[in-house]
């Protein structure tokens, strides 16, 4: 018998034939399993550390907007691992729609590139020339994916909901 935290999984999303329709396509659903696992978790369990490393859910969220705006929107991150934790000032809500806004910024970015070889932006500070478009959805696909999983598990810990 399935627990009433235990929710199916759901597949691979459906993209467009392109490209670029099929990388945005799999990281707005990695976004969108992120947020999910975040929302409806109350305080304080949202930000307390569900491993010894300190990681916890709000944490991870206020990360992944910081990853979205170094890497494809330019601004430069000073400190990656003070990204990891929330203040107490800042809530629950407006973390999360931080993240969802700056993905939609994000994703303006990416829609008004007409070629996935061109640089993407390049955050101030760094060195040599800036990746192309196409390595650097790569690399959120990938960064997303990890955190995805990470919160999937500290989701979990927290209340035993599972699936996406």
């Amino acid at each position: 018998m399935r627990s009433a935290n235990r929710r199916r999984d759901v597949g691979p999303p459906r993209t467009g034939p392109g490209e670029k329709e099929v990388l945005l396509g799999f990281l707005d659903y990695l976004r969108a399993s992120v947020l999910a696992k975040a929302h409806g978790v109350p305080e304080p369990q949202v930000r307390t550390p569900g491993v010894t490393s300190g990681t916890n859910l709000l944490g991870l969220v206020k990360h992944l907007t910081h990853v979205e705006r170094h890497w494809l929107l330019g601004q430069p991150v000073t400190d990656w691992a003070a990204t990891f934790h929330p203040e107490p000032g800042e809530s629950v809500d407006d973390l999360l729609l931080a993240y969802r806004e700056t993905a939609a910024r994000a994703n303006e970015v990416i829609a008004a590139c007409p070629d996935l070889t061109a640089p993407g932006p390049r955050p101030g500070g760094r060195r040599g020339p800036a990746p192309s478009l196409r390595w650097t959805l790569t690399h959120m696909i990938e960064e997303t994916g990890r955190h995805a999983g990470h919160a999937d598990i500290l989701r979990e810990l927290v209340d035993g909901a599972t699936g996406r």
